[in-house]
């Protein structure tokens, strides 16, 4: 299914909808304020595992993220996050970042590996993130790539939903992506470091 959403006033009854898919255990196609993603509910073992056969890869090799839409959702799959952190999340949130935590001992069993760090989300985009409330647990998130070297993302919903179709459950049409993916800035130690920058420019 292609679900046209629209960012500024999102439909609740399309929202409900996409609630309830996750809720089934199914994978989804969504906006964020970067490129699209592909996710699913982080406690849905069957749908990690679906995720990483639709992205080629061997379990506990994929790099996921989570999508929060507060930052207490953090608390069940972070070590205690220092305050300096803390309040850099803050003041960039929401926004186009993954944040790098230290993992609590609850993340390896869903990503079925020895993964000890998990990366964080909060996009600025209204749909995703009004999923995320309406469901009230995070999304396990990765990014849809395309195989063209030159394209590297693909923006187009339409186009995403007639490569997808088949192998998941809905695609979310919420306009076109961006093609510049998120800065991630690794906090797992005392100092913040940029690992990759993206399309956010870190406020400190």
């Amino acid at each position: 299914m292609l679900l046209k959403i629209y960012p500024d006033s999102p439909s609740i009854q399309n929202i409900e909808t996409v609630v309830d898919i996750f809720n089934k255990g199914g994978v989804v196609i969504f906006p964020t304020d970067t490129i699209y993603g592909l996710g699913c509910g982080i406690r849905h073992l069957k749908a990690v595992n679906r995720i990483s056969m639709i992205k080629g890869l061997k379990k506990g090799h994929t790099n996921f993220s989570m999508i929060i839409n507060n930052m207490s959702m953090l608390s069940d799959f972070t070590k205690p996050i220092p305050n300096h952190i803390f309040r850099l999340m803050r003041k960039n949130l929401p926004g186009p970042f993954t944040f790098i935590l230290n993992a609590s001992s609850s993340v390896p069993k869903i990503f079925q590996s020895k993964k000890k760090t998990i990366g964080v989300r909060m996009p600025d985009n209204n749909i995703i993130r009004t999923i995320v409330e309406e469901l009230n647990m995070p999304i396990l998130t990765t990014s849809i790539r395309d195989e063209d070297e030159i394209v590297e993302y693909t923006t187009d919903p339409e186009l995403i939903y007639e490569k997808y179709m088949k192998m998941v459950d809905i695609v979310i049409d919420g306009g076109y992506g961006d093609n510049e993916a998120s800065t991630i800035v690794d906090c797992t130690s005392e100092v913040p470091e940029i690992l990759r920058q993206g399309k956010g420019i870190l406020e400190e």
